[in-house]
């Protein structure tokens, strides 16, 4: 037999992000290195006129083909980039009208961190679940309200539409569709090579949560909240924090309150939510082995804190997100 080709548009504009583009397209080219002759991907980088595009950083990326021009039949994964430059994309009409025409014929469609607002401003995105970089989400959901946006997902896919966070999250996403179109083994050793984590541990809370926080540069409990980000299941108690950061656990509390918009123990809760939720989405362990590795003192606490913080309990919550759950689906 011959050899068959899976066709990977990846969608370039003027201001994208390089590494949006050439993340997945490495990704790609590793898994074609491995099934070469069975079902291999074949990039084209499509840009609104087929010229070379510059990137947010300077590097000149040349073109394959202008997105006129691609016929959509031949598609098999079509992949918007983002960038910091989104805007001027979403101002294209060309390039907004290509990814209307060529989205519903594509086997699916992906975007890689603000390319969301490219799919969702083509219409794609209409009244599904989608996620983008964790700095964009709340102003996704303000512009397109049909979007369910989910601020904390690596990736999240919706039938045959897929949505990315930020930059290297597109990484995930490819190595995710590697592992769909051919199988662990395959993935596996592509991320190997590439060096990243077959299933990165976490959300990007991990990332998010800190960095969204208003706390100025010189507050005392900077270094207090990347300690509590980067160890979840720590000594995080009030009086520890308030040592840590050099300052009464009255004035601690004043602190997070002004800066922060909670308490120390709401936000130590919720941190330890998020590290629980990313393990049951990955891991099978026993809910009560979550419950110690994030810093929850019983599986019951970690109960109640989840119902208070996502409105469902750590079973329910694995039954729906859960690995197991999402290969089944």
């Amino acid at each position: 037999m011959g050899r068959r080709e899976r066709q990977v548009v990846l969608v370039a504009f003027d201001g994208m992000q390089a590494l949006d583009l050439v993340g997945p397209a490495d990704v790609f080219d590793g898994a074609t290195r491995l099934v070469a002759g069975d079902a291999a991907y074949r990039l084209v980088v499509a840009t609104p006129d087929g010229r070379a595009v510059r990137t947010g950083s300077g590097l000149r990326i040349a073109a394959d083909a202008a997105l006129p021009d691609i016929t959509a039949a031949g598609i098999d994964t079509l992949v918007a980039a983002g960038g910091l430059s989104f805007e001027g994309a979403l101002a294209d009409v060309r390039l907004v009208e290509s990814v209307r025409r060529l989205a519903p014929a594509a086997r699916r469609t992906c975007s890689v961190c603000s390319g969301a607002f490219l799919l969702a401003a083509a219409g794609v995105l209409d009244g599904r679940r989608a996620t983008t970089h964790w700095a964009a989400c709340a102003e996704l959901a303000r512009r397109y309200p049909s979007i369910r946006v989910e601020a904390d997902r690596i990736f999240v896919r919706d039938g045959a539409v897929f949505t990315s966070a930020g930059v290297t999250a597109g990484m995930d996403l490819a190595l995710a569709l590697v592992e769909d179109d051919h199988g662990p083994e395959v993935a596996r050793t592509v991320a190997r090579w590439l060096v990243m984590f077959v299933q990165r541990p976490g959300g990007q809370s991990q990332f998010s949560e800190r960095l969204a926080l208003a706390a100025p540069s010189g507050s005392p409990i900077r270094a207090v909240l990347d300690e509590v980000v980067a160890d979840p299941a720590g000594d995080h108690r009030v009086p520890s924090l308030a040592r840590r950061a050099a300052v009464s656990e009255r004035h601690l509390t004043r602190i997070f309150a002004e800066q922060v918009q909670t308490t120390p123990a709401r936000f130590v809760e919720r941190v330890r939510v998020e590290a629980a939720r990313s393990l049951l989405e990955a891991e099978r362990l026993p809910v009560d082995a979550v419950a110690a590795r994030c810093g929850f003192g019983s599986a019951e606490t970690m109960r109640r804190a989840f119902l208070r913080v996502l409105g469902v309990g750590p079973t329910d919550y694995r039954a729906r997100f859960g690995r197991a759950e999402r290969s089944a689906a």
